[in-house]
């Protein structure tokens, strides 16, 4: 498994609706990227920079925020904390 270092969080996406309230299904080429995750790695912290999320938070992240990694045919994003927006 990843281990992040200093403030960094290892995040598993969550699935894209595939869906409309409506009923209709959304083509993969029309989905957006999601925006929510739940934690599953998390850093140390630094000493100016403590951790304010933990393992198995739902956070919201910013659109591009992050650099997605796959391990073991599953895709994960490494985002810094300054870039969570907001625990679930």
């Amino acid at each position: 498994m990843l281990k992040p270092l200093a403030t960094r969080v290892v995040v598993e996406p969550k699935e894209a609706e595939t869906m409309t309230a409506g009923g209709l299904y959304i083509p993969d080429n029309a989905k957006e990227k999601p925006q929510q995750g739940t934690i599953v790695a998390a850093g140390p912290g630094t000493k100016d920079e403590p951790m304010e999320v933990k393992v198995g938070d739902v956070v919201l992240y910013g659109k591009y925020a992050g650099t997605e990694v796959t391990v073991e045919d599953k895709k994960y994003l490494i985002v810094k904390q300054s870039d969570i927006l907001a625990i679930l």
